[in-house]
């Protein structure tokens, strides 16, 4: 076992501090602003990115790192608001894809710059250029070795 030295766990446990507090925040404040949750708008930004504004579940799933149960159940009740529809697949009988409605779009319009004026005041007004360069290098590293392990 190879135990974190005392360097390592300060850094691994004030990154563990940022991102719960900052997610948690910018969670609250979305929700107060505007009518969506977190996984709504994590949702509706995934779908605003991808051609036609549609994807298949699993990919959508694997975007956000969901397991299969939490999608089903998330996409029904934003489904159930008017926010997205669920399209069966013609090319394959089991599959489906989420598709983003007129009024998902007006919701992720209106939540947009609410969460950008958050993003700034919380995050980004605290940081230096040069530690946002590195900071954006270090997270697509580690997201490159997560996603080469699930590959």
């Amino acid at each position: 076992m190879r135990w974190l030295t005392p360097d390592e766990q300060h850094a691994w446990r004030s990154f563990v501090r940022l991102h719960e507090r900052l997610g948690g925040r910018l969670s609250r404040l979305l929700q107060a602003e505007s009518s969506l949750s977190a996984a709504d708008f994590a949702v509706l930004v995934n779908l605003t990115d991808v051609p036609e504004g549609r994807q298949r579940y699993q990919d959508l799933a694997r975007a956000l790192e969901w397991e299969k149960s939490r999608m089903s159940h998330h996409i029904a009740r934003m489904a159930g608001r008017g926010l997205v529809v669920r399209e069966e697949c013609a090319e394959d009988g089991r599959g489906a894809f989420v598709v983003i409605t007129e009024a998902g779009r007006a919701a992720i319009e209106a939540a947009a710059p609410l969460h950008v004026e958050a993003v700034r005041e919380l995050f980004l007004d605290h940081v230096t250029p040069a530690e946002l360069r590195v900071l954006a290098e270090v997270s697509d590293r580690v997201v490159g070795k997560l996603d080469e392990d699930v590959s």
